[in-house]
């Protein structure tokens, strides 16, 4: 599968322009990490992008629901098996398999890290990744209350899994979304 045809996924199973930034926030992320590791940047960006196209559809994260869901529809679409179980893995207490590869564990790690940083560029007055700063988004990280949704021990285990201080996981996931702003609307 290459990149056009996992777009059309996207387009196909999600409305939402915010899941779909998201989605190309991971892709973004995936990408700018693949050197690092040896890995295929495509391979590795497909599967940022792909990794929550069902999630709109079958929003219960569950064993009926995404990603598991999505992960027989990708089978059946022909994409390849390291895609699929990295997309597994990044839900791994309902999936049972647990992020071992590379892409794997960089799936887990910058997921929710993109949704944080995504929040914010929302307060900033500009409302621009382009002024965002890592010492902006540690002030953010300390304040418990600030998207209090996100994981933020879940992202630390996940950079350390990495072998990535948290600093420069979150410089390198911010400079992928820099890079990227336009398309992501920051």
């Amino acid at each position: 599968m290459n990149r056009e045809q996992a777009w059309a996924v996207v387009t196909e199973f999600t409305a939402s322009e915010s899941l779909r930034r998201h989605m190309l926030a991971v892709e973004a992320a995936m990408r700018a990490y693949a050197p690092r590791f040896n890995g295929d940047a495509d391979t590795w960006g497909i599967t940022g992008l792909l990794h929550d196209f069902d999630y709109e559809r079958y929003p219960d994260v569950a064993v009926e629901g995404h990603p598991v869901v999505g992960s027989r529809i990708l089978r059946e679409r022909g994409v390849p098996e390291e895609i699929v179980r990295a997309i597994l893995s990044h839900a791994e207490e309902i999936t049972g398999v647990q992020p071992e590869s590379d892409m794997e564990k960089t799936l887990v790690a910058v997921d929710e890290l993109t949704g944080f940083l995504i929040a914010v560029t929302l307060v900033r007055p500009s409302k621009s990744i382009q002024d965002v700063q890592l010492s902006s988004v540690k002030k953010k990280w300390k304040d418990k209350l600030f998207a209090a949704p996100v994981n933020r021990r879940e992202i630390e285990h996940a950079a350390e899994r990495l072998g990535v201080p948290l600093d420069e996981h979150i410089q390198i996931v911010l400079e992928a979304m820099k890079t990227n702003a336009a398309i992501l609307g920051l």
